[in-house]
């Protein structure tokens, strides 16, 4: 990483503000010689309205070894990582776009980015806008709440996952999971553990790939949600006394037979699904 001092710019933002460039005005640096070839990088200037500014360039030299993919969990090969294998790429994600200032809200808290936070984000945003949810998922209406606008003094939209097939947004990552794994695995069934919409979730896609579907919830959970489970075509289990209770057996039922756990929340797959939420609703 070189970092260079550049003088700001005239700029209408206020203090404070950003100015990112657009990708035709990233700048080409030459940053000298290495291992007899000339090195160059693209540059993203940010400008702020006064003093002055550090800006990095990502060095675009191609890879020497491609890196194999990822593998997560028996059956699931996750997309590469983006590698960009050409001279002169311009990266899709800046470190220091993905910089807050003080008082800025967003998902990146630290004042410097790492390289392998901006190849994660670039990863899952690739995932997002690639997931594959819309066998079973609707994009569902960002509807105006006048109201609680009036009341709060801000403009206030609400996104309508209840309006899902299973009434809740859990369905997207499930499918989305699911839909990557093998069909020698598939045929040995998957398996999760909840007490609410996730398993309804899970159900509906294991019916939408034709897979034979357990879905394990504790013994506490009420009764019209194990029946809108079993509607749904799945083997309800009722294990454990709480969550974790559930889970634990789950997963070792997963083992014993065979089935792949579905995680509810914490699998980069399933993370991708229901970021398709986020991408709607950006659109809209």
């Amino acid at each position: 990483v070189a970092h260079f001092r550049m003088a700001a710019a005239p700029c209408a933002a206020p203090r404070g503000v950003f100015a990112a460039a657009s990708a035709a005005q990233r700048l080409r640096v030459n940053l000298g010689r290495r291992d007899g070839a000339s090195v160059h990088a693209r540059v993203a200037p940010r400008v702020r309205s006064r003093g002055s500014v550090t800006v990095r360039a990502a060095i675009t030299d191609p890879p020497e070894i491609s890196s194999p993919p990822k593998v997560q969990g028996p059956a699931v090969i996750l997309p590469q990582v983006p590698i960009h294998s050409e001279a002169g790429d311009i990266m899709d994600v800046f470190p220091e776009d993905m910089i807050l200032e003080p008082g800025e809200l967003g998902a990146v808290s630290r004042g410097v980015m790492r390289a392998e936070d901006s190849e994660r984000l670039n990863w899952y945003l690739r995932a997002i806008l690639t997931a594959n949810v819309y066998d079973v998922a609707v994009q569902s209406p960002l509807d105006a709440a006048p109201k609680m606008a009036e009341k709060y003094g801000v403009k206030i939209h609400l996104k309508r996952e209840d309006l899902q097939p299973v009434f809740s947004f859990k369905l997207r990552g499930a499918y989305n999971r699911m839909a990557q794994i093998s069909k020698e695995s598939l045929a040995k069934g998957v398996i999760c553990s909840s007490a609410g919409n996730h398993a309804q979730g899970t159900a509906l896609a294991a019916r939408q790939l034709g897979c034979d579907a357990v879905i394990c919830m504790p013994v506490t959970t009420p009764g019209i949600k194990v029946e809108a489970v079993r509607r749904l075509g799945a083997t309800v289990a009722l294990e454990g006394e709480n969550y974790d209770a559930c889970q634990a057996y789950a997963k070792r039922r997963a083992e014993e037979e065979g089935r792949t756990f579905v995680p509810p929340f914490d699998d980069p797959l399933v993370v991708a699904g229901q970021g398709t939420v986020g991408m709607e609703g950006g659109r809209q």
